[in-house]
């Protein structure tokens, strides 16, 4: 089975078991979750853009990439450029840090790029929250629309628990604990990912269309 095949077969899936989350499913059409290999670039633009609208980060990614030849710079580069000159083209002092300590922890192999796609969740989740500025949010961003993977539960949200408690008409935000039981008793495992998509579909609120808001 495919890509493709999988999302298809993941609203079948969630349709059936989820009668408040179908009709979501139907009015937005197939998941377009759609994963890539740029793995090294998603994780530097994920820290850039971190709390920032998507016209900011873009701007100032796009002065990083001018002081590289307009490619995107090595992990040995970011290490070796002054931290002044990143933080001339619009990276915060704090940002500096963390895009400097992601091209370390590549480059000593504490996050393994080279396995990355066939690491165990639990495994990728340490190595990557390892790293200063990724935190457990980002780290699901990154394996859901960068590694494709179906079955992460980003319990920690805002988007998300806005539109469970919306969908499931709850009196306050679920915490962790209530998304992941919502989660359970409507079935959405193996396929959470793809669950937490259309969630975003019914508040119009994909994280690939907004700035990233959190770490």
């Amino acid at each position: 089975m495919n890509f493709n095949q999988q999302l298809a077969e993941a609203g079948r899936h969630l349709s059936k078991n989820d009668a408040r989350l179908a009709p979501i499913i139907k009015m937005s059409g197939p998941c377009r979750i759609t994963p890539h290999t740029d793995h090294y670039g998603e994780l530097v633009g994920s820290i850039v853009g971190q709390q920032l609208s998507v016209k900011a980060a873009a701007t100032i990614w796009q002065r990083v990439l001018s002081m590289f030849g307009g490619k995107m710079p090595a992990p040995e580069q970011l290490i070796k450029i002054s931290d002044q000159k990143l933080r001339d083209a619009g990276l915060s002092w704090a940002k500096v840090g963390y895009v400097k300590d992601l091209a370390q922890h590549i480059l000593d192999k504490r996050l393994d790029l080279d396995h990355i796609s066939t690491m165990p969740n639990d495994q990728l989740i340490e190595q990557l929250t390892a790293v200063k500025g990724i935190g457990e949010w980002s780290a699901h961003m990154f394996m859901m629309f960068g590694l494709g993977r179906l079955d992460i539960l980003p319990v920690g949200d805002l988007g998300i628990r806005k539109a469970i408690m919306n969908l499931y008409e709850l009196k306050q935000l679920p915490d962790p604990a209530a998304v992941v039981t919502i989660a359970n008793e409507n079935s959405w495992h193996p396929y959470e990912s793809v669950a937490a998509w259309y969630l975003w579909q019914s508040l119009d609120n994909n994280p690939q269309k907004v700035s990233r808001h959190g770490a």
